[in-house]
């Protein structure tokens, strides 16, 4: 009896902890150090529509993380998206108000060097990151894989975060500590020789642990069915957009790509929630199709024009026009094929579905006897709906 109640007592503890309301604690927290940091920028006249933009991308984790730890607070994947979120604009707050004191000129602040820890807000998230990914969608250590991927990871984070630690110790004691400004980031000067050779390596290490985080949950979509399998489309769909815009924004330098990695967070709010999983396919299958035709049809325009203009030698004008024209009137019927292409590859059920509606109208005009159309009504509806109860029912007219 003693046993089951302490039990009983743990578990109400447990719960208490992970509620609905610290849930949204966490996230009025967060929200109150984006602000904040902002404001820290303003008084800098460090505040740009980049910095928002990066303030704005941990805030959608903050915004799914609470959603998603309201509505399952047992499941760790609400959590673990609140942490990252937290950690970074925690962080970025601290680095602000680090610099208002050791760039703006606001000597006296309190707690200024202790918020050297904190500072460097995108590394607490790199490394809070893949956790959610690891863990989706119910948030557990499934198989003894995972678990062992998890042990990795957790020793190359622990690794890089007394990395950090010891690179921010010597601006905590130094008068002048050696900090400057990098788009609102606290940075420490780097180490050299065997230092810098050990953090190469835990950067390695951690590198690979992310790479067995995605390889772990590609190899678990090609042995998936069912829910499982379309939670599995809404992650793998959310982080490709998510890795090729941060992809663009590294090659390219500029922040415009960034809110792309909003998409990874939605993703995997939808796939815990099972929200409209089915459609997946559906939006996978349309965006390709329509990514297809945008692409041929500005290779089309554009070889037009220069047909047009350099080999039938018309003005600029009408090369331009005939090249609009061209394209307008291809854009419905490779907008059909495209569709019914990738459909075919990327949206079965649809393809599938709309054969056999096909199959039915054709066989439909032969079909004479009531009865034969009814079982074969009902058997197309059964194969391409797939309800759990179909009947027709059809009403006698009275005769005068």
């Amino acid at each position: 009896m003693d046993g089951s109640l302490t039990e009983s007592a743990e578990s109400t503890r447990r719960f208490w902890v992970a509620s609905p309301t610290t849930a949204l604690a966490v996230g009025v927290l967060t929200l109150l150090l984006a602000v904040a940091s902002v404001a820290f920028a303003v008084v800098e006249t460090d505040f740009s529509l980049s910095y928002a933009v990066s303030t704005a991308v941990p805030l959608s984790f903050t915004c799914v993380g609470v959603v998603v730890a309201r509505r399952q607070p047992r499941n760790a994947i609400g959590w673990l998206l609140l942490a990252p979120a937290l950690a970074s604009v925690g962080g970025t707050a601290a680095g602000s108000y680090v610099l208002l004191q050791y760039q703006a000129g606001y000597r006296g602040l309190p707690l200024v060097r202790p918020a050297m820890f904190l500072a460097p807000g995108w590394a607490w998230f790199l490394l809070l990151l893949p956790w959610p990914i690891l863990l989706f969608p119910d948030g557990r250590l499934s198989s003894a894989a995972t678990r062992r991927i998890a042990g990795v990871g957790l020793v190359a984070c622990a690794a890089i975060l007394a990395v950090i630690l010891r690179a921010s110790a010597p601006a905590l004691y130094a008068r002048n500590p050696p900090v400057n400004n990098n788009n609102g980031q606290v940075l420490y000067s780097s180490p050299g020789g065997l230092a810098a050779a050990l953090d190469t390596a835990l950067f390695v290490l951690f590198v690979g642990f992310c790479v067995a985080v995605v390889i772990r949950q590609v190899l678990a979509y090609r042995r998936s069915t069912g829910v499982y399998r379309q939670q599995l489309k809404w992650l793998m769909s959310g982080g490709a957009i998510a890795i090729i815009g941060e992809l663009i924004t590294v090659t390219t330098n500029t922040w415009y790509p960034l809110p792309a990695v909003i998409a990874l967070p939605v993703s995997i709010g939808i796939g815990v929630l099972r929200y409209r999983l089915y459609e997946i396919d559906r939006l996978i299958s349309r965006t390709l199709s329509y990514a297809i035709l945008t692409a041929l049809l500005v290779v089309t325009f554009i070889g037009l024009i220069a047909l047009t203009t350099n080999t039938f030698a018309l003005s600029g004008q009408v090369g331009v026009a005939a090249s609009t024209l061209a394209a307008a009137a291809l854009f419905n019927p490779l907008r059909k094929q495209l569709q019914h292409l990738v459909d075919r590859r990327f949206n079965r059920l649809h393809y599938d579905a709309e054969a056999i509606v096909a199959a039915f109208s054709a066989r439909l005009r032969d079909a004479v006897e009531i009865d034969a159309i009814r079982a074969d009504l009902l058997d197309a509806v059964n194969r391409a709906v797939q309800p759990s109860h179909a009947s027709v029912w059809i009403r006698s007219r009275a005769h005068d």
